[in-house]
């Protein structure tokens, strides 16, 4: 395989990702927090315990930030898969290889892209913390076992993935 091939391979993966992950933030923002029949929250619990409009604030906001992290790691990676092309089209014909594409500006790139995969993973997290907020209650009552039976394994395995996610990418750069 060749070097071009692997690069356009981790391109594809990164944009197909990214656009799983935009989908879901769609879904996010399609769905309305402010609807009383989609609420889980027990009503015996004190008033404190129900969620602010802040917290569906935050929920929107932390969807489209998401969203917009996700769009531009795809439009990075997009470009960079573009630039490999035209490189590998070039009139000389030229074997496919990575020759004619600047390797320290597709390294850039490729940080570029994957810092905004990683920006749009963490904005994720926080907006399903937030719905998990007003589905089930505030964190901070202590009647929420439930929210925190939810954000526990969320808190946990999302940075460990991103964890090992960046450390793959970094070891990629200095290959």
């Amino acid at each position: 395989m060749s070097a071009t091939s692997i690069h356009i391979t981790a391109l594809d993966g990164i944009v197909n990702v990214n656009s799983l992950f935009t989908f879901a933030v769609f879904i996010g923002l399609a769905w309305n927090p402010a609807d009383p029949n989609n609420n889980l929250i027990d009503p015996t619990q004190p008033p404190d315990c129900s969620p602010s409009p802040k917290t569906a604030e935050r929920l929107v906001c932390f969807h489209v930030y998401s969203f917009s992290c996700f769009l531009f790691s795809s439009l990075v990676a997009l470009g960079l898969k573009q630039a490999i092309r035209l490189a590998r089209d070039s009139p000389a014909h030229w074997p496919i290889d990575l020759a004619l594409v600047n390797k320290t500006g597709l390294r850039v790139g490729y940080a570029f892209s994957a810092a905004g995969s990683v920006c749009g993973s963490v904005f994720l997290m926080l907006a399903l913390v937030n719905v998990v907020q007003i589905k089930l209650g505030m964190l901070g009552c202590g009647g929420s076992r439930h929210g925190f039976a939810a954000v526990v394994p969320l808190v946990i395995l999302v940075p460990s993935g991103l964890l090992i996610y960046v450390c793959t990418v970094l070891y990629a750069f200095t290959r």
